[in-house]
């Protein structure tokens, strides 16, 4: 079992911590535990009341009345307003619910809900996406089991790969080459994925790297294979001055190259990165920067 600082409620659930404490001292919703030295902190079983809470609220609910619903009748109101077909805020907290509930039924009726209603596309955007910057919270914090991690990203990963094969690839003097890689010691590829199945969908042409891979072995391929573009992510390998110092290595390494790069640590970044490394934050995003460099180019 998790434990979750005050702070880590409130990245996860978009509620802020003083409103936390409020409705925890007047209505008792979650009960805390405290350290030695006095310091709240809090079980899975309070992190997935607090999520439903806030579903809850964002629906209408009054605090003074969900107060009064015993754990039962908060999932009750839960199924019934994610059978009406809920806000994408609510059904990204639901989806962490089933993950740190293992619950495969629930993680896999929730997606394809809602793949019927907007598309795989946008299921992707407006879902999972958000989805990753709270597992990427989780991860960070290490605050998530890497069996709940493993067991969402695998469900995913199945249909990211199942959609990626259903493109064509590319042969067209228009389309671009792009190599999406993550750095050594980085894991976590859902993103990568993704965006890897809108390049292909796109028209453009993809060398997928994956996982883990070492330096010299990307420069060896963008000598084997030269491409236009390089696209990388940075959840929770590389952090800090280690995270700048690979930047600007690979900055040198393709001077010719135009990087995107993405991913929670880069978030937490402020320092000016080199001019051929462009930040993104969503897809949305990048296209819009790989548009204009385009438009520029031309």
């Amino acid at each position: 079992m998790a434990n979750y600082s005050i702070r880590d409620l409130e990245k996860l659930s978009g509620i802020k911590a003083h409103t936390i404490r409020i409705w925890e001292k007047r209505y008792q919703l979650i009960q805390p535990r405290r350290t030695s030295t006095n310091i709240r902190y809090y079980s899975d079983n309070e992190l997935k009341k607090l999520l439903n809470i806030s579903i809850l609220h964002r629906h209408g609910y009054r605090i003074s009345k969900i107060a009064q619903l015993d754990n039962d009748e908060i999932h009750e109101r839960i199924r019934e307003i994610t059978n009406e077909g809920c806000d994408f805020i609510s059904q990204v907290e639901n989806l962490v619910i089933a993950m740190i509930e293992l619950d495969e039924n629930k993680f896999e009726k929730i997606l394809s809900k809602s793949i019927i209603r907007i598309g795989f596309e946008e299921t992707i955007i407006k879902l999972v996406y958000p989805l990753f910057e709270k597992i990427g919270i989780l991860w960070v914090t290490g605050t998530i089991n890497p069996a709940q991690e493993h067991f969402m990203s695998n469900l995913i990963r199945q249909k990211l790969v199942s959609a990626i094969d259903g493109q064509i690839s590319s042969d067209s003097s228009a389309s671009k080459k792009f190599i999406l890689f993550l750095p050594e010691g980085e894991l976590h590829e859902l993103g990568l994925l993704f965006y890897s199945f809108m390049l292909k969908k796109s028209g453009h042409q993809v060398i997928y790297l994956g996982q883990s891979v070492p330096f010299h072995d990307l420069i060896e391929i963008n000598e084997i294979k030269p491409s236009d573009y390089l696209l990388t992510s940075f959840t929770s390998a590389l952090t800090g001055k280690e995270l700048i110092a690979y930047l600007a290595n690979l900055s040198a390494s393709f001077t010719d190259l135009i990087i995107f790069a993405t991913g929670l640590q880069l978030k937490e970044i402020e320092v000016s990165l080199p001019e051929n490394i462009i930040k993104i934050s969503t897809p949305s995003h990048f296209f819009e920067e790989f548009e204009r460099i385009s438009n520029k180019i031309n």
